[in-house]
């Protein structure tokens, strides 16, 4: 009767995907708009890393869950597909639940879950502490490999209480992208001191427009504000041990550039607003992720990319179930992890895609490095900060991004919101603790 059960249940969470709906997760990139997928373009380089194991000899099918959709997810199937035609013996299903933490959550303590799950980072956490996924540490993925074939913020993303928990495959994250037409010979600032000294003297002389224009600027959104918090030291808002960063001399610094930032910018920012002013010509910058790069394209705009400050990067990776090893199949399972994240597949996928590969040799790849939208989210990422990958991340939203309006409305000085956000912070992780 249970097993019945469970398979109506996954039954139902197939049928619902397959309508066409959507993990409601706390966002990573949450992006408004879909990326459109280029032609596939075949790569130069030879892969930077190998699967350095075989997969059994006898029959075997490897179960993966996972949040890919539209566009991108037919080069990715192709690329399970090329792997089965190297490995006749292995047959990889691939399923998309609707509610995949629910789906999980009944699957996997019966033994009737995927053996990987392809999801982002920020769910590290919550499925290693129900004991949904394994550590790697135990499979012979160590620190070091992670290094030497990743880029950091993914590799820090995918560490959780010591131990290795996924293999990162895409990471995504917000950059300065200029309108050059408005530029013009105007120096580019290196950093957040420069631009906002660049922004006070542009707004003196063009009194209806603004140098940047960012959805977050006085908006309740901690993810796009985040640059600039980060950009001044905050090394996260909440780490994995529940330690609160937001009511730091590096947090008020950043709260003070933004109630500054405030006197010379627009008073109402959002994606729209954002999106017609720079292709207008009223914003000379827009602080965004590669999602909109098809609509800025579509507007005629000649563009470049600034990285600048540290964003958050939110991180595509793959996960090892306890299924997985319940049913022998770790081994197999790994080996198709390391396959699919390596610089071979994401540097075709990169190029396919137009997604910002995690492995360091497909980012550096020549022909993906002579992508401009690649290169220059590429570096803005490098230097970026990972999406929490703690349960207590939850807690971080509503406050930061509360006292990111009350900073940039003048309804609080920055030292108090950000106490009071920190505050609120805290309360929440002692209820979770």
């Amino acid at each position: 009767m249970k097993s019945a059960l469970i398979a109506m249940f996954l039954a139902a969470a197939m049928m619902l995907a397959a309508c066409g709906g959507g993990q409601t997760a706390q966002p990573t990139t949450a992006p408004a708009e879909q990326p459109t997928a280029a032609p596939a373009t075949q790569p130069t380089a030879a892969p930077a890393e190998q699967p350095t194991t075989a997969p059994a000899a006898q029959q075997v099918t490897i179960k993966i869950w996972h949040q890919w959709d539209g566009a991108y997810l037919t080069a990715i199937e192709q690329a399970f597909r090329d792997y089965e035609a190297a490995h006749p013996n292995v047959k990889i299903d691939l399923s998309k639940p609707e509610d995949v933490s629910n789906a999980l959550n009944v699957a996997i303590p019966a033994g009737e879950g995927p053996d990987i799950i392809g999801w982002a980072n920020d769910q590290i956490g919550q499925q290693a502490l129900v004991g949904n996924i394994v550590a790697l540490n135990d499979y012979g993925i160590t620190e070091e490999f992670l290094r030497s074939t990743y880029e950091p913020a993914a590799v820090n993303g995918v560490i959780w209480q010591g131990k290795i928990w996924a293999l990162p495959e895409t990471q995504e994250g917000i950059a300065l992208i200029y309108n050059k037409a408005v530029i013009g010979d105007m120096q580019l600032p290196t950093n957040l001191d420069e631009l906002l000294e660049m922004a006070t003297k542009f707004r003196a002389e063009n009194p209806d427009k603004t140098l940047v224009c960012n959805q977050g600027f006085g908006g309740n959104d901690a993810y796009h504000v985040a640059p600039i918090y980060f950009g001044y030291g905050v090394p996260s808002y909440v780490d994995d041990q529940g330690n609160v960063y937001v009511n730091t001399p590096e947090m008020i610094k950043g709260g003070e550039w933004l109630a500054a930032m405030s006197k010379v910018s627009f008073s109402e920012q959002s994606y729209d607003i954002c999106k017609a002013a720079l292709a207008e010509g009223k914003a000379a910058m827009w602080w965004t992720g590669p999602w909109a790069i098809a609509g800025i394209e579509q507007d005629g705009v000649d563009y470049g990319i600034l990285p600048l400050g540290k964003p958050f990067v939110g991180i595509k990776t793959l996960m090892l179930t306890r299924n997985a090893v319940e049913r022998g199949n770790a081994e197999v399972a790994l080996d198709i992890m390391k396959y699919f994240t390596s610089a071979e597949v994401q540097t075709k996928l990169a190029l396919t895609n137009k997604t910002v590969p995690a492995a360091t040799a497909a980012l550096k790849n020549p022909e993906v490095a002579a992508l401009p939208t690649l290169a220059g989210f590429g570096a803005a990422l490098n230097a970026g900060v990972p999406m929490a990958n703690t349960p207590y991340a939850s807690a971080q939203w509503g406050p930061v991004g509360e006292a990111s309006v009350a900073i940039w409305t003048g309804a609080q000085t920055p030292a108090d919101a950000l106490a009071a956000a920190a505050k609120a912070i805290e309360e929440a992780i002692m209820q979770m603790k």
